[in-house]
Parts: structure tokens; sequence; C-alpha cells
């Protein structure tokens, strides 16, 4: 397994939505919410902690980094009642439908002031109304030095573009107010198994286990546990598996002659002659193993 990766997972942060029969299921705020004017994450500090319109995977990174240790990670997302009657908050649509399904099975926290909305989250009171005013008083002005939010495109393709100078800042005034519970969430792992060039699996020494691949979520992330885009995976996914069937029969990538396989369901897979380029691949012992997750 490899170890050294910046980050084992991609990260979202998602809001526990409560059902009847006492489960939950899990909402995903990829952006649509928190990313637009007039509203901002906070911690239970009262203090807010990233840029909110950023991608979910550094939104969640960013609350990893200011979570102390041993303390589990989570933040609120805090609005006003104008911003959830137009954008909605998570599960919560925008109006015309209803908000108090939602206020009476806890899902949404609701607050007359600031200061009654902290109490009501457990956040420190004071410190949330005083960053909400300096967030008021930078985003009257449409700038956020803080966190910078609005200041790259990414960022102001999910704001508003009628609200000027800045599409992501807006100020929080005017009550009520209302807050969602955060929580990390993962839309896949990028932890797994250390591989060679060919997608074989290596063991401890770096060396490749006969005939035994792995690729997509299975094989360690190609990109270090980075996060370049929604879908990162499907692309070394198809690579890597196009590079392990062939070196599993033997044939070389650029070659279209591809052997025939018979299949044989007590032993696997069984390969065509072997190759021309010798030992390097499994198709003279006949059977390969391969792991696929995508």
């Amino acid at each position: 397994m490899r170890s050294d990766l910046k980050a084992p997972a991609a990260w979202a942060p998602v809001s526990l939505v409560p059902h009847r029969d006492g489960t939950f299921s899990h909402f995903p705020h990829l952006g649509m919410d928190r990313a637009k004017p007039g509203a901002i994450m906070v911690r239970s500090s009262g203090e807010r902690f990233c840029n909110e319109a950023d991608s979910y995977h550094d939104v969640m990174r960013a609350l990893f980094d200011a979570t102390p240790p041993g303390e589990q990670p989570g933040a609120w997302l805090v609005c006003n009642h104008r911003f959830v009657r137009r954008w909605g908050v998570g599960r919560v649509r925008p109006a015309p439908f209803p908000m108090r399904p939602w206020l009476r099975n806890g899902y949404l926290k609701k607050g007359r002031t600031v200061g009654e909305l902290a109490m009501a989250c457990e956040i420190d009171p004071a410190s949330l109304e005083k960053n909400i005013q300096r967030f008021n008083e930078q985003a009257s002005r449409g700038s956020d030095p803080d966190f910078h939010r609005g200041e790259t495109p990414f960022n102001r393709a999910y704001g508003d573009p009628e609200q000027k100078p800045n599409p992501c800042l807006a100020p929080l005034d005017g009550g009520p107010f209302y807050a969602v519970k955060i929580v990390p969430g993962s839309l896949g792992t990028f932890a797994g198994l250390a591989t060679d060039s060919n997608a074989r699996v290596l063991d401890r020494q770096s060396r490749p286990i006969p005939n035994l691949y792995s690729v997509g979520s299975d094989m360690a992330s190609i990109a270090g546990g980075n996060y370049p885009a929604g879908g990162c995976t499907l692309g070394p996914s198809m690579t890597f598996g196009f590079i392990a069937a062939h070196h599993a029969c033997g044939v070389p990538l650029g070659s279209n002659d591809v052997p025939s396989v018979r299949v044989d369901r007590r032993q696997g897979p069984q390969a065509g002659p072997p190759s021309a380029s010798g030992d390097t691949s499994p198709s003279a012992s006949g059977r390969a193993a391969i792991g696929v997750t995508t």
C-alpha cells in the first residue's frame, strides 16, 4: 500500500439528512449552496477556515488542517432567511418549498439572531458574531482578503452573476439565521496498492508480484493523492486497464494482434502463446489475476 500520498481520499463536505426510521442519508455540498453570495462556513469556534467557493476536496482539506488534534472535524454552513428562500441550503429547497419539516427534524437550525443561532449549534456566540461582522464589512465591498473567495473563474462559476462586484460575496445581514451541520464525506479513495508502469502490484521490496495486477481505485493514485477534477479516476482506470490486459496477454501495446483467450472457470483465463519479449509478462504461465475497481 502507498502511504506517501497527499490525501488518502477525495473528500467532500456532506450533511446528514435524517429519516423517519432513524437512519440518515448523505447530501453532498459540492458547490451549489456554499459558493453563493450570503453564506459562510465556520467551525464550532465561530471562525471561518476556508474559501467556501473552492473545490469540495480543497474545502475539506482546509477543515482538516484547521481541526485541532483529537477533535472530530465538523463545520456549519451559515446563512440567512433570504439566502435559503432564494438558493436553498443542503437538502432544504428554495421557495416555495417549505422549511418547517427540516426545522422539525433538526437538519436545519434556526436563530432569530446570530447569537441565538450560535447557541442552537453550540458555536462560540461572541466569536461567530465577530466573524460575521468582519465578513459583512468585507463582502459589502466585494472582497475577501482572508480567503480570496470569488477571485478565480472556478469560484465565480458557482456564484450569482447578478451579484456585483463579486458573484460569490454578499453580507449576512438581517435574520432569522440558519445553519446546516457539515461533516467529512468521501467520493472515492486515493490510497491503494503500489504498482509499476505495467499495473503490476508491487511487494514491500517494490518487486512485481507475478500475475497480479491492479487498476482503478484499487491502484494508488497516480496523482499522488491530489485532486485535479471530478472523474479523475476514470482516465487512469481505462489507461492502466488497457496496459494491464496487454501485458497479461503478452501483447505489445503498439500491436493489434490480440491472442485468443480461453476461459477456464476453475483456473482462470488461459492466454495464447507468449510474446517475443520474453518473461516480462505472465502469458508463459497461462493465467493472471487482475483486480479492477473504478
